[in-house]
């Protein structure tokens, strides 16, 4: 049975250590879990004490700490990097990615017998976020879809299973993960798309605000659009001597 890890990006999210961790236990209890990777970004509370305390009674629970806040993309990077299997599964540490949905994330991954499925991308529905927040989304998926014809309606989620391999290959950038779908695309990888469901954030704060996702946007759009169409187009020949 193919191995997997699950990759968890954490900042300031001590109380949602514990809850978070029990449940993707008894979501993956029928998976080849090798590894459940806390990445904690540079956190100022408990967090990477409460994981250490948790080591004890789940001895696959890995902690990997950056010496600074470096942002979620750079602190699931570390994480995919450290990770030994070959299939990773990556969500929010802060509750609103329910664990129970890991499995039907895998399942195309772990059912692809074709080697072309690179990239199953939750897409959330009922969100529970503010209006605010979720018109800014709705706007900002829009655009992006528009731009870069990814074929998704909500980059942000996430829930996210991908092949190590395929993902290492990928140009690394700050806030890489909303973009891929169209980075996996780029590289001549099937993308798959599941509905998975929202939930309140169990404890702490928003790390971002409507503003400062749209002053970034607009550079990672020009950015991603460039690479692109800028990408390798030759491969060599099969049969080549």
């Amino acid at each position: 049975m193919t191995s997997v890890a699950i990759v968890i990006p954490m900042h300031n999210e001590a109380d949602n250590v514990a809850p978070l961790i029990e449940g993707i236990a008894r979501a993956c209890s029928d998976l080849n879990l090798a590894e459940i990777v806390i990445v904690d970004d540079g956190s100022t509370d408990a967090t990477a004490e409460n994981v250490r305390n948790l080591q004890g009674t789940h001895p696959n629970l890995r902690l990997l700490q950056h010496d600074r806040s470096g942002g979620q993309s750079a602190a699931v990077h570390s994480g995919v990097q450290a990770a030994s299997a070959g299939v990773i599964a990556t969500l929010d540490g802060d509750g609103q990615n329910p664990p129970s949905e890991l499995p039907r994330l895998l399942a195309p991954l772990l059912a692809d017998q074709t080697g072309t499925v690179g990239l199953v991308a939750g897409q959330r529905v009922g969100r529970q976020d503010t209006l605010s927040k979720r018109l800014a989304s709705r706007f900002a998926n829009a655009l992006r879809s528009r731009l870069l014809n990814d074929g998704t309606r909500d980059t942000g989620c996430g829930l996210k299973a991908f092949r190590r391999d395929a993902f290492l290959r990928l140009p690394y950038f700050d806030h890489m993960h909303r973009y891929l779908p169209a980075l996996f695309k780029r590289d001549g990888w099937q993308v798959v798309l599941v509905d998975v469901a929202h939930a309140q954030r169990l404890s702490g704060q928003s790390k971002y605000n409507n503003l400062q996702r749209a002053l970034v946007g607009i550079y990672d759009l020009i950015g991603v659009s460039w690479l692109i169409r800028r990408r390798k187009k030759a491969a060599v020949a099969k049969g080549g001597a």
